[in-house]
């Protein structure tokens, strides 16, 4: 969110972060600079969420994974710093290290407007425009590596889905999608019992609908939006249908505060859009389970369930294991979902129901004009909310300083504990002076499509308890109701191991007809859980490997992608190109991330994940010469060899993998200190 302030920050991986913490330095090739001109400004109607999903459209469709992107034109002086910083935060769904925004007099006055010290605002000014880099309207556009353009007023109402971030469709167009994309699933209905509700709940409902995400929920534009919606659709007689899961869950604490003064929280309440909380909830996968009726309805007739939510990420398997279909939307979009109750409903022609005096309410008879959310934020949103929310943040309450904390220069590991378990990264550390071996004898554990991402690779949601994770916390004397999440026992790697590969909408190719962590163990070929074939292989001594299509571990950084295929024996990934911060992570565990050269896939070169595979000339590659050779050999004896790019792409990177990894590497730092 800084880059939209002028700042230039990207994120790292969980594993980085740990080195980094620990005095190592982040080494990454000189990234491309891609320009972005924005002009004019956008329609009446439009958000920054409209904005901000066709950017990430554009941009995926562009291709800048390791590359950093930088806003400029006339059109920013259109844009807020909430609405660029919604634009800035959503740099890994559009795949750049970084998208940035200049200093410009915007910059000046959020910091003003959020509390910042004037000798701090004036420092900023000065420095910027002494140093050139100060944005105006007047300035000649800067030179940079590519460019691309967009004008604010051909963006309309827009919404993401129904699985990645990057899949824009305009709001006329959401049930059409809707129906392509779920065309042999929709002909369904079951029996609900709801609340005073009785009747029949088909394909298309809406069961979650959530106002969430850590940028979207900080903006004053959309969420004052969503306020105002809500009063207007509840003075109509409007009412949330009685089987879609309401939340809101503010990115910052002066939202709350400012949606009371507006007067408009009552309004979102009525429409149960209560406060749960502060930061990630359902869009990382914590909307915690659905009613039992509404659970029961979907289950017992197969319905396609849908999510509608404000946040940045709808990948498959994310937002609760029920649910299929996942849309971003803006926050009064979220609140007119809810209203509506299904997905597969022309907001523009179709009214959302009927008020109080018995005529339809549509869309456009509750939407806030701009006029409206400006006198709203100018009104309710003052600098003295900043000071009043944050200057004892670091504080904490009273049961956070009343907390027993142990005392010691070395954690007390508890081996009663199902959540924090001693990780076993450090046992069989590699000599970083012998010489890096080939890899031989390799079996596949999963053969991936395109876009697998973080969220299908690493452990995230709930915990269901017929899966080796539950299983396991079952022989642990823990309860089904007490699993909590994967998050939540992040620090368990016995846990999260056992969840890693096993979300429930993953298709491993080994696999054909299942969905979810299976795979066929070679050469038998019999089916069973990833992590069940994982420790078959290692018991055997086998190493293990992933076949990939492109853009292999996009979305959140997650670490435990990287650590989890670790400690399933992974030693290496084969794909056709890999997210920026997932390659970085693989090689900071000791997985070598391989890529194939332009032109062959795993279909090119017909391969079936049923071979076993080497990697030759490993150690060369690490030393300054980037390709490799792959043999596959069949069961037959016949081989096929193709060379692969060894993606280590720094010296610094060269090191971590000689010594297994950047843990390892660091512990030795720290030991030789």
């Amino acid at each position: 969110m800084i880059n939209g302030l002028g700042v230039v920050g990207w994120g790292v991986g969980g594993i980085e972060a740990e080195a980094c913490m620990l005095g190592q330095p982040i080494s990454m090739l000189l990234p491309p600079v891609v320009g972005f001109k924005l002009f004019g400004a956008l329609k009446e109607g439009c958000t920054a969420t409209d904005l901000v999903l066709t950017i990430t459209q554009i941009l995926r469709k562009k291709g800048v994974v390791g590359k950093f992107v930088e806003f400029y034109g006339s059109g920013l002086s259109a844009l807020s710093l909430a609405d660029r910083a919604t634009v800035a935060n959503m740099a890994p769904e559009y795949g750049a290290t970084v998208g940035f925004f200049p200093i410009d007099e915007e910059t000046l006055f959020y910091l003003r407007a959020s509390n910042r010290p004037e000798e701090l605002v004036n420092l900023v000014e000065v420095y910027a425009k002494e140093q050139g880099l100060f944005r105006t309207d007047d300035l000649r556009d800067p030179l940079f590596s590519d460019s691309l353009e967009l004008d604010l007023a051909q963006v309309v109402p827009s919404m993401a889905g129904p699985k990645r971030p990057q899949d824009k469709v305009t709001l006329p167009d959401v049930p059409a999608n809707f129906q392509t994309a779920f065309k042999d699933q929709l002909k369904k209905k079951g029996a609900l019992e709801i609340g005073d509700f009785s009747g029949n709940m088909e394909s298309g409902a809406v069961v979650i609908a959530a106002i969430t995400s850590c940028t979207n929920t900080s903006n004053p534009s959309v969420m004052m939006a969503a306020g105002l919606l809500a009063k207007k659709a509840v003075e109509k007689g409007l009412t949330s249908k009685p089987w879609v899961k309401t939340s809101l869950a503010p990115g910052s604490k002066v939202v709350y505060d400012y949606l009371t003064k507006a007067g408009l929280m009552p309004y979102l309440e009525a429409l149960k859009f209560n406060l749960v909380g502060y930061g990630c909830t359902t869009c990382i996968g914590n909307s915690g389970p659905l009613p039992e009726p509404v659970a029961a309805a979907i289950q017992k007739e197969g319905l396609v369930a849908v999510a509608v939510l404000s946040g940045n990420r709808n990948f498959e398997g994310r937002i609760n294991s029920l649910v299929k279909a996942n849309y971003l939307a803006s926050p009064p979009l979220v609140v007119a979902y809810a209203l509506a109750g299904r997905v597969d409903l022309d907001m523009q022609s179709e009214p959302l129901g009927t008020g109080s005096d018995g005529n339809p309410v549509y869309l456009r008879d509750i939407w806030p004009t701009t006029a409206e959310i400006q006198l709203a934020i100018r009104s309710s949103i003052n600098a003295e909310m900043f000071r009043t929310s944050y200057e004892d943040a670091f504080e904490g309450d009273a049961s956070w300083r009343g907390m027993d904390v142990p005392t010691g220069e070395t954690f007390e590991w508890d081996p009663s504990s199902t959540y924090i378990k001693k990780p076993p990264y450090f046992e069989n550390m590699l000599d970083p002076k012998a010489e890096i071996q080939d890899l031989s004898g390799m079996r596949v554990l999963a053969m991936l499509g395109d876009s697998v991402t973080t969220d299908h690779i690493s452990p995230a949601g709930n915990i269901p308890a017929d899966t080796p994770a539950g299983k396991y916390l079952i022989s642990q004397g823990v309860s089904p109701m007490d699993f909590n999440s994967y998050g939540a026992r992040r620090g368990n790697h016995e846990v999260m191991v056992r969840g890693t590969l096993a979300n429930i909408r993953l298709k491993n190719q080994l696999a054909p007809g299942t969905e979810g962590g299976y795979t066929s163990y070679q050469p038998d070929g019999e089916q069973m859980f990833i992590y069940d074939a994982s420790m078959k292989y290692q018991a055997n001594g086998v190493p293990l490997m992933i076949l990939a299509g492109k853009e292999y571990g996009s979305g959140s950084s997650r670490d435990w992608a990287a650590k989890g295929v670790n400690l399933l024996g992974v030693k290496a990934v084969i794909a056709e190109s890999f997210e920026r911060i997932h390659r970085t992570n693989l090689v900071g565990m000791g997985v070598l991330p391989l890529q194939f050269l332009a032109g062959d896939t795993a279909q090119t070169l017909k391969l079936t994940g049923k071979e076993q595979y080497a990697v030759v000339g490993v150690s060369n590659a690490l030393s300054g010469k980037p390709r490799a050779k792959v043999v596959a050999t069949a069961k037959d004896g016949s081989t096929k060899e193709f060379d692969v790019l060894v993606r280590v792409d720094t010296p610094q990177e060269a090191e971590y993998f000689r010594n297994g990894g950047i843990l390892p590497f660091v512990l030795r730092q720290l030991a030789a200190a």
